[in-house]
């Protein structure tokens, strides 16, 4: 073997599959991170920003989640049937001045979201929270007309979970062929100029994903508990995964009689000095006055692990970082009123908690977060739950965003009218992600020189040069560097 090999070359030729587990194959893919890390000083300036992805993996029904309380309650409850959420239940939500002038209300399994857009209970004042109405993934703006007669070209694979999924994290509808994630792309410009130390620009709570692959850069996984090593993090030999992973590492360590197994051995021992390098940051921080607000779930943990991980940027090195996580459980086919009310109960009590970490560290004006999904779900009941769709309701949610508001344009949610692309009710988007990015990336620092690279489709939709806003849901002010 060569021994200027690079980290790809070795990945390609290594057979991961002679190894026989998985734990290691997402190892070997967070080898190395910091051979992409700058050697020199900071440019002059000390802000950070970071951007969070939550995935709600499975297609969340999000026109259950922010729903109109005012005369088009009729149309709503119209066409859903028996999934329909009773007028009365609903949580009113106050928008601030300049809306759209319609009256929305939330799920009634989310008080703690209603308090984040509204400024009140624990977010009193603070706006933090608003939304943004029939989104979805777009090759270019689409009419009706144009969809029915096939007159510009759509996402590849609509309505299907891997490929809607595949699509948010790389901004590429036009198929499956593209290995880089949106975010990977902006860590291949802004990384090596902005950060310094060991650790990635991308973090991941959720494992290996595309989202966060450049063509020069990869993610760093963690996990709820902080730094992913071999051992579990704090030599946690008690979980048969544990086990494995210990004796994993010291079975592909213990020997060097071929090149392969002294390389591995060679990228073992880097990443565990990564790892370790950025457990001794994140064990520093202390968040035991905002700990208890966390629920114990999984996701729930892994935010509170995304607070830390925000709160430890400065001693990590990093000025610009995402983090990029995953809640599942979403594809509410069956038993979607029970099932989506228990989840979005969580998923409201986790992001006020996380929230408030932020504010309760001081970095809240430095972060936003924002959720993705596959799609929508049709307006029409199948009898037990929902199925794919197209355009739904994200949220963004931060100190940097003009919450308190629905951005976009709220759809027509009558069968087989203006939205609809037929086949029970599947809503047409009117925003692209395309748009929602571009945003972002503007305020993260992406130039508008650097986002053809960053969001290839994105002239499709808007000059960013002429408009850094293409929503308008960031606070102007907050995109000076």
């Amino acid at each position: 073997m060569n021994s200027k090999l690079t980290r790809r070359q070795f990945l390609g030729e290594f057979s991961c599959a002679a190894i026989g587990s998985t734990s290691i194959l997402s190892a070997l893919i967070n080898l190395k991170m910091a051979n992409n890390a700058a050697a020199a000083s900071l440019p002059v300036g000390d802000d950070r920003k970071t951007l969070v992805c939550i995935m709600l993996a499975g297609g969340c029904d999000s026109f259950n989640l922010l729903v109109r309380r005012d005369a088009g309650y009729s149309e709503y409850s119209a066409a859903r049937t028996d999934m329909a959420l009773s007028q009365g239940e609903l949580l009113s939500l106050s928008q601030d001045t300049g809306n759209d002038g319609i009256l929305y209300g939330l799920h009634p399994s989310c008080p703690e979201l209603v308090d984040m857009f509204n400024g009140s209970g624990a977010f009193s004042d603070k706006r933090r929270l608003a939304f943004i109405a029939n989104i979805g993934t777009l090759v270019e703006p689409t009419t009706l007309t144009q969809y029915q007669s096939s007159a510009v070209p759509l996402p590849k694979a609509l309505f299907s979970h891997i490929d809607q999924i595949h699509q948010w994290q790389t901004s590429v509808p036009q198929g499956l062929t593209e290995l880089t994630g949106w975010a990977g792309r902006m860590a291949d410009v802004l990384h090596s100029s902005l950060n310094t130390g060991s650790t990635a620009m991308s973090i991941s709570l959720a494992g290996n994903n595309v989202f966060q692959i450049g063509n020069e850069t990869s993610q760093f996984s963690i996990t709820g508990n902080g730094a992913l090593l071999p051992s579990g993090g704090s030599a946690n030999l008690t979980s048969s995964n544990g086990r494995k992973n210990y004796g994993m590492e010291h079975l592909l360590a213990a020997t060097y009689n071929n090149m392969m197994q002294d390389a591995l051995a060679q990228h073992m021992t880097e990443s565990r000095e990564v790892q370790e390098a950025f457990k001794s940051h994140y064990d520093a921080i202390d968040d035991s006055a905002v700990s208890g607000l966390f629920p114990s779930s999984k996701f729930g943990q892994e935010m509170r692990a995304a607070a830390k991980t925000i709160a430890a940027r400065a001693s990590l090195g990093l000025r610009r970082n995402t983090i990029y996580v995953s809640r599942g459980g979403w594809d509410h086919h069956g038993e979607l009123l029970v099932t989506q009310a228990g989840m979005l109960d969580e998923l409201s009590q986790t992001l006020s908690a996380y929230q408030q970490a932020l504010e309760y560290f001081g970095v809240a004006d430095e972060v936003i977060t924002y959720t993705a999904s596959d799609f929508g779900r049709t307006l029409r009941s199948n009898g037990r739950g929902t199925d794919h769709a197209w355009g739904g309701v994200q949220m963004v949610l931060g100190g940097p965003v003009q919450g308190g508001k629905v951005y976009g344009t709220f759809p027509s949610l009558t069968l087989d009218g203006v939205d609809d692309v037929g086949q029970g009710g599947r809503i047409l988007p009117s925003t692209s992600v395309d748009e929602l990015f571009a945003e972002l990336a503007c305020w993260f620092g992406v130039s508008a020189g650097d986002m053809p690279y960053v969001l290839p489709n994105l002239s499709n939709f808007v000059n960013i040069g002429d408009t850094p806003q293409p929503v308008g849901f960031i606070r102007p002010d907050s995109f000076s560097t």
